[in-house]
């Protein structure tokens, strides 16, 4: 096997190894400067995307700067996914159906996002609406997974995936309707949370849906940002109806039962590689004093097909409604082959049995919580197996085959989009294939408090993947290496 083709822009420039927290702290003390880190973030972006493919819209001359120096990431650097709306930005869901003008005003949730204190430099790209589990396109060239140039980043926040593990940007927005924010984490070696269905600001899709199935999070390279940035959020909104998570500073003593799924929903087998990291994390967890315990899969049967049917719904919707949704200039023969396969399957028939599949994935969150009922945790992988190489889930693979081949990936986590449970993805392990595997935690409805402070035992225990070599720290030589 050849040696996979790396790429990264760490270097020591005012960026450094710095993570957002450390970042914001340096720009509140005056060591740095606002447009010094911007300039640093934007000169990776630029040595890096060539090869990554990662940017959907680039905004260096004119950034979206946060006018509130008080706010708890104030100058931190990001991207937004191409499918929240910013002001003055174009919004182009990932598809070439239709060419977006400049969005008028910051989407709902984007208000709450830019509350945070970011520094917005562009867009990120996506996979058309967000339907595949990798950033693959109808004419476009793919995104790219800086461990291994070859194999894909995941999706459908691929792009912000990208420009985090290879040290562009400390953290990026992504949002979660299927897994897109764990599936790119677990395929970059990142942390990616989804948080609980009501955790934040709905955007405006999310709130037309009749089950939402849509979280809105960061991929980020540390717990502690992840941790900074749900509690930023709070500062911002928060939701009544659920405790709040408030800032994480670290690791809880209390000792956990945590049950073991191995098993998924649509029946794919686990490979080995992603095996052995679940049950590394598994003996890790025992090490901390936690018991763990298999457990069957929280779901009933048949929840898979039921939620590829309301995927079908989605693909068909917008469809269906492009010219009326996104742009009057909507072209639909233009659609990549998966949304127009899984248009052509809800209207040929599947559209006749929502009405049940919407009672059966509402009905969905009540079998899973009773798996709370003696367990505070629940362990599994995020996929089932290692993040493929770039054409697996190319839209242009016949229907047929690529929906088997995603539902032979894409195993585990649409179960807590439908049930609205949080969950979250850690980077536990490297692959043969020089890419990172993501593990997998889930708790019962609004206990993110749980899972951070997990995520914090496991990250002292564990020493997370990294690009940048331990060789290159202090290495003024270079600001992109590529090796192959």
């Amino acid at each position: 096997m050849s040696r996979p083709t790396r790429v990264h822009a760490f270097t020591d420039d005012a960026l450094a190894d710095h993570d957002a927290v450390a970042l914001a702290a340096l720009i509140r003390s005056g060591e740095l400067g606002v447009e010094e880190v911007e300039a640093a973030a934007v000169a990776r972006i630029e040595h890096v995307e060539p090869s990554l493919n990662a940017v959907a819209f680039a905004a260096y001359d004119s950034p979206r700067r946060s006018r509130t120096p008080r706010a708890p990431l104030y100058g931190v650097p990001t991207f937004v996914k191409d499918n929240t709306d910013i002001a003055s930005m174009p919004t182009n869901h990932g598809t070439d159906a239709f060419r977006a003008g400049p969005a008028r005003r910051d989407g709902r949730y984007a208000g709450q996002f830019l509350s945070t204190g970011t520094t917005v430099l562009g867009k990120s790209r996506m996979p058309e609406f967000g339907l595949n589990a990798s950033t693959e396109f109808r004419v476009a060239a793919p995104t790219r997974n800086p461990w291994n140039t070859e194999r894909s980043t995941g999706a459908s926040s691929g792009g912000a995936a990208a420009l985090v593990a290879a040290g562009a940007l400390p953290l990026a927005h992504a949002n979660d309707g299927g897994g897109s924010i764990r599936i790119p984490a677990a395929a970059a070696g990142l942390i990616g949370l989804k948080p609980s269905r009501g955790r934040h600001l709905d955007g405006e899709l999310a709130r037309t849906m009749p089950l939402n199935i849509i979280s809105e999070g960061v991929l980020t390279r540390t717990v502690r940002d992840t941790a900074a940035y749900v509690a930023a959020l709070e500062d911002h909104w928060r939701n009544p109806r659920l405790a709040p998570i408030g800032l994480v500073r670290g690791p809880a003593s209390r000792r956990l039962r945590v049950g073991l799924v191995l098993e998924s929903v649509t029946g794919a087998v686990v490979d080995e590689q992603t095996r052995a990291a679940v049950e590394h994390t598994a003996h890790l967890l025992e090490a901390q004093g936690h018991v763990v315990e298999p457990i069957p899969v929280p779901a009933a049967p048949g929840l898979a097909a039921d939620f590829v049917t309301y995927w079908g719904m989605l693909a068909g919707l917008a469809g269906g409604l492009g010219r009326f949704a996104f742009d009057r200039s909507f072209d639909a023969t233009r659609l990549d082959g998966l949304t127009l396969g899984l248009r052509q399957q809800f209207t040929q028939g599947g559209w006749t049995r929502l009405p049940g599949v919407l009672r059966r994935l509402r009905r969905a969150a009540r079998i899973y919580a009773a798996a709370f009922d003696r367990h505070e945790l629940i362990l599994s992988p995020v996929l089932a197996h290692v993040t493929p190489p770039l054409g697996h889930l190319d839209p242009a693979v016949p229907f047929d085959e690529l929906m088997d081949r995603l539902q032979r990936y894409v195993a585990f986590t649409p179960l807590h989009n439908i049930t609205g449970a949080p969950g979250i993805s850690l980077p536990m392990g490297m692959a043969r294939e020089g890419v990172p595997i993501g593990v997998h935690l889930s708790a019962a409805y609004g206990d993110e408090r749980t899972l951070l402070e997990v995520a914090f035992a496991l990250e002292e225990q564990t020493t997370w993947p990294t690009l940048r070599a331990p060789s290159e720290a202090g290495d003024h030589a270079t600001s992109t290496t590529v090796e192959g």
